[in-house]
């Protein structure tokens, strides 16, 4: 579990070293020109775009209204997200998605304007990571930036010191995503740029190495399916950058390409989106499948992927948190999310975890690494893992399950699943037993959780645990968050809950009989809105008094869409107003 030794160190020294070479830089007057634009392949959101330039800004959680994101003034948020998200230069994704001429204005003008105040090595921009993501932006979108008359000496020399920077700085980026995405922008500053093709086989054979972060099947430490997409993503855009200017990537690049697909496949829901778990979301709308068809892989993978399982059938998909969380360094974004599963059918997500809470405030983030926020049993008031004390500005996740177990039979034309946690042992003398069944066709998902104390032991540790509450028995109760799209409503016996998707398709919940079943408020978080979404919640509670307690449960499909209904809606993308 994570110690504080196994914590980073105070990242001062590398933030001093960052912000010295970034002012030496500023200093220097590379000469360079552009000698080669790539194609465009960031691709952002037309929606976003427009909603920029009508004057309002929104990142990271934030809404601020300005026509110029550099004279905010005290109407900019004093949170390094929305620093990170506005310096990073992202949007400019979302202005070159319009292709209109006031949008490229707007590119033009934003860019020669960040130039113009923090160019020479000012301003909170100049880390690494934001370095490259910054100049992998402006070389990828360079048509429309480049200016007329001086100011394109302006901005050439501006693309040169920033190659220089990460070409001094990359190896003070964090290794995984935030390296590899310096080293990438290195590669296509290096490429792009006259004088500078000398830093490409250094930024090439480095990539390589940090490529090490992806471990042997495929996965990240973080457990981060967002990160590991993100990371597979700009691994594809160095290795075109590389192949076009007749480089060859390194084995070790091109073999990380290979040993991720796969995995990604597997955390793919029906609707093209990813799993929601350890700090992940839905990622960016289209990315996912334009990198799998770029990479070529037709690989899949067998068993667990980066610690998740996922089942298929029909037109549904399974997929389940089956692994212990991430430890140590990787547990910064973690979640207490043992056994928790989310469940697609078609284009519409139905059962879900409520997401990340990055960009909604302290308050959000804590609340959507909890057990509670997520489609599992949880005991009340205690996670399956816990948050350990605030070390430099982040909050760990510790004392979380050390085994988890896994085992699978099919039989019948039903695939079964039997897993457990050993999340509360310690505290509680109790295991956490989740089976979960899906038919071929995908129309009904059988479940049933259990609490139980196996050894002598755990019956004396949960023999305790009833004395310091002072009470006969314990708490606990099995939630299943819906997505804000499905309508539920429980039928007139209130044992049954029935679900409508939009397209007109229909499923039913039900369980055994044990237990008080309850539709709650619940929350979406989602990155690309202001606000979390409202929706609710199916939760069975019940009480374990003795050694065992268990609740059966069955989710089936009673109505398919019309069949003259095409279930092709476009997702909404703007924020709540």
């Amino acid at each position: 579990m994570a110690h504080a030794s196994r914590q980073p160190r105070s990242l001062l020294p590398k933030a001093w070293g960052n912000r010295l070479q970034a002012r030496l830089i500023g200093l220097r007057r590379p000469r360079t020109v552009l000698q080669a634009e790539p194609e465009p392949r960031l691709i952002g959101s037309a929606a976003r775009g427009q909603q920029l330039l009508s004057g309002q800004i929104h990142l990271a959680g934030h809404l601020v209204e300005g026509l110029n994101p550099w004279t905010l003034g005290r109407a900019a948020p004093d949170d390094p997200a929305f620093n990170a998200a506005l310096h990073g230069f992202i949007w400019l994704d979302d202005l070159a998605a319009l292709a209109t001429r006031p949008a490229q204005i707007a590119m033009r003008d934003w860019t020669l304007g960040w130039i113009a105040r923090y160019g020479r090595g000012g301003g909170p921009g100049w880390t690494p990571e934001l370095a490259g993501r910054r100049l992998l932006r402006w070389v990828s979108h360079v048509a429309p930036l480049v200016p007329d008359g001086r100011a394109a000496e302006h901005f050439t020399r501006s693309l040169g010191r920033h190659t220089l920077f990460l070409a001094r700085r990359w190896p003070a980026a964090p290794q995984g995503l935030p390296r590899i995405e310096a080293l990438t922008a290195l590669i296509y500053g290096a490429l792009a740029l006259e004088g500078m093709e000398n830093h490409a086989a250094v930024a090439l054979a480095a990539l390589g190495r940090a490529c090490d972060v992806i471990d042997d099947d495929g996965g990240l430490p973080s457990r981060n399916p967002e990160e590991l997409l993100e990371v597979f993503y700009l691994l594809l855009l160095a290795a075109s950058a590389l192949s076009e200017a007749n480089y060859e990537p390194a084995d070790a690049h091109l073999a990380a390409i290979g040993r991720i697909a796969p995995v990604l496949r597997a955390l793919r829901h029906a609707d093209g989106g990813l799993v929601r778990m350890h700090g992940g979301g839905r990622g960016a709308e289209g990315r996912l499948d334009q990198a799998l068809s770029a990479a070529g892989v037709r690989a899949r993978t067998e068993g667990l992927a980066m610690g998740y399982l996922r089942l298929s059938g029909g037109r549904s998909t399974v997929i389940i948190d089956a692994a212990p969380p991430p430890v140590g360094v990787h547990a910064a974004h973690a979640h207490a999310s043992a056994l928790a599963f989310e469940l697609t059918s078609g284009r519409r997500p139905v059962i879900v975890s409520i997401g990340s809470g990055e960009g909604f405030g302290g308050d959000w983030r804590r609340a959507g690494r909890a057990t509670p926020s997520h489609s599992v049993l949880g005991l009340e008031g205690v996670s399956s893992a816990r948050l350990g004390p605030m070390n430099g500005g982040v909050e760990y996740l510790t004392d979380g399950p050390r085994e988890v177990s896994l085992q699978q039979e099919t039989a019948d034309d039903t695939r079964t699943v039997t897993l457990s946690h050993d999340g509360w042992r310690r505290t509680h003398g109790l295991i956490h037993v989740r089976q979960l069944s899906l038919s071929r066709d995908g129309r009904i998902l059988n479940g049933e959780d259990a609490l139980g104390a196996a050894t002598a032991a755990d019956r004396a540790a949960f023999t305790e645990a009833l004395r310091r509450t002072g009470r006969e028995g314990l708490r606990y109760s099995i939630r299943f968050h819906l997505h804000p799209d499905v309508s539920a409503e429980i039928d007139a016996g209130g044992m049954a809950v029935i679900l409508s998707l939009r397209g007109g398709e229909r499923w039913i919940f039900c369980h055994d009989g044990e237990g008080v079943m309850a539709l709650q408020p619940s929350v979406y978080l989602d990155k690309r809105r202001l606000a979390p979404r409202p929706t609710r919640q199916i939760v069975l509670s019940a009480t374990i008094a003795a050694d065992e307690s268990q609740i059966g449960w069955t989710l089936a499909k009673a109505q398919d869409r019309p069949p003259h209904i095409r279930d092709l809606e476009p997702d909404e993308l703007l924020a709540d107003a």
